[in-house]
């Protein structure tokens, strides 16, 4: 990889490169016409909407496309490399000690804007560094927390302040066929006729025992996968234009919060979140049709290019190295702090209520509406 040519990436020119992205072809292990499980998802408020189950969109020509993982989900399966021996040294290593266990930032859903570092020590750093980025300098974020400005944050209970994800993949499938399965659980022994258990008719004993597993329960009609017709692909996008628009205090401190930035993005762009994700869901490389890799231009030309993760890798360490690696700490989960968080949320809902019954419109009504839920 030319280093001229990265930094060509990273100026303010217009004909600079929008972004970049990658198209993996995936099969299940077990072949091409193999049985994959999406995710289910619970049903949406109105039923008739979603009512739950695999995110399958059906089209009026018959196609239809299946989501395999989110965004969110594969933006939770990149990030925690980064606490790894191979990439630890990149990253600050913020973990919170909560009862006997250890929390890495890097773990935690809302990333900066997490419950389990909003009640420690990290609070005030971490709302200060927000503060700054509103006020259009992220480099103290970055300091911090550089990953949630690559994979996105939201300071959803706090600052409001947010940072696009520069980084985005997602998995999907294309053209699914639906299959069901059905089960047939028999239990070790007859407990009733054996008089091991009371015969009766209350239904809601008969429920404690079928639940219980002592009673014969049929399970019909259940989601049973999907065959990929149309192959499975996971696409990844890093958005340049979007790393462009963060800043630091002056010009050099702007191309060293850049550069470093796009190293750590560059390593997770290379890093295939694949495999197993889970129970009857384990993706392959094709063999058959090779990743492709393209820079996209404003004007709309598509170049193909070439980038591997050991050179990511250099990239990045050099990148850390002018930028200046965030120090790494370990502070205690804060007791008093969550308490203090809780009472503020309530005395904010009465006073939300109060508004609501005097007419008005409780403003905490969009904040909680609009969340990413489990990202």
């Amino acid at each position: 990889m030319r280093e001229a040519k990265i930094e060509e990436w990273l100026t303010d020119s217009v004909d600079a490169p929008a972004a970049i992205v990658r198209r993996e072809y995936l099969v299940p292990v077990e072949g091409e016409d193999g049985v994959l499980f999406p995710p289910t998802f619970a049903a949406a408020e109105n039923s008739k909407v979603f009512a739950g189950g695999y995110n399958i969109n059906d089209f009026d020509n018959g196609e239809n496309i299946c989501l395999i993982d989110s965004v969110g989900s594969q933006a939770n399966r990149i990030e925690p490399i980064f606490a790894s021996a191979d990439f630890a040294a990149l990253v600050p290593q913020l973990v919170v000690e909560a009862g006997e266990k250890k929390i890495n930032i890097l773990e935690a859903g809302h990333r900066a804007g997490d419950a389990i570092v909003r009640c420690s020590a990290l609070k005030e750093p971490l709302r200060d560094a927000f503060l700054a980025m509103k006020r259009g300098d992220a480099v103290p974020l970055a300091k911090l927390a550089p990953t949630s400005l690559v994979f996105g944050v939201w300071d959803s209970r706090d600052t409001q302040v947010k940072a696009p994800r520069l980084l985005t993949a997602t998995i999907r499938a294309y053209n699914v066929a639906r299959l069901t399965r059905s089960a047939q659980y028999n239990p070790a022994i007859e407990y009733v006729e054996e008089g091991l258990l009371v015969s009766t008719e209350d239904k809601d004993v008969l429920k404690a025992y079928s639940e219980r597993g002592y009673r014969h329960v049929p399970a019909t009609g259940t989601h049973g996968g999907v065959i990929a017709r149309g192959g499975i692909r996971r696409d990844v996008t890093l958005q340049l234009a979007a790393l462009r628009l963060l800043r630091g205090k002056n010009d050099e401190e702007t191309a060293k919060l850049r550069a470093y930035l796009l190293g750590l993005a560059l390593v997770a762009f290379t890093t295939p979140a694949i495999g197993y994700l889970r129970q009857g869901c384990n993706l392959v490389l094709s063999e058959d049709k090779s990743p492709e890799t393209k820079i996209i231009y404003p004007d709309g030309q598509r170049k193909q290019y070439s980038i591997t993760a050991k050179d990511a890798l250099a990239f990045a360490e050099s990148a850390a190295r002018a930028f200046g690696v965030g120090g790494s700490k370990t502070v205690p989960f804060d007791k008093q702090l969550a308490q203090n968080d809780v009472k503020s949320k309530e005395a904010k809902s009465k006073k939300g209520a109060a508004a609501k019954k005097a007419g008005g419109k409780d403003p905490s009504d969009q904040i909680e509406s609009t969340e990413e839920v489990g990202e």
